[in-house]
């Protein structure tokens, strides 16, 4: 099950049995002024995974911003969530985040990315 609206998407999946997982995630996201890397999006993770409680912030750049699931991803795997897994599967909420992602941050195609990004 996930639910998206501006700023905030909620995944939920129940394990089907024993070997399974399951977790309740919320994202949240808004536009953050960062000193060193300027304009991007503060993201937070928050809800559960197999039970326990997950809580952390991430920023991403402007040029960033975007990698948003993959960062996701990696800090749901370290409380829990197996390294088979993942909890980009529901591409339709995503791309509406994408969407909201771009808008919020005013993104264009062909901006510029700050080369040491690339890296």
């Amino acid at each position: 099950m996930a639910k998206f609206e501006p700023g905030h998407l909620h995944i939920e999946r129940h394990a089907l049995n024993k070997d399974d997982h399951s977790y309740d995630l919320n994202i949240d996201y808004k536009v953050e002024q960062d000193p060193k890397e300027g304009q991007g999006m503060l993201f937070t993770l928050h809800g559960t995974i197999e039970g326990k409680d997950v809580n952390e912030d991430f920023f991403l750049p402007k040029d960033q911003a975007f990698d948003f699931a993959r960062h996701a991803t990696r800090i749901a795997q370290k409380y829990g969530l197996p390294k088979t897994a993942s909890i980009g599967s529901m591409h339709k909420y995503y791309d509406e985040m994408f969407e909201d992602v771009r808008a919020q941050l005013d993104v264009k195609s062909g901006d510029p990315v700050k080369p040491e990004h690339l890296e």
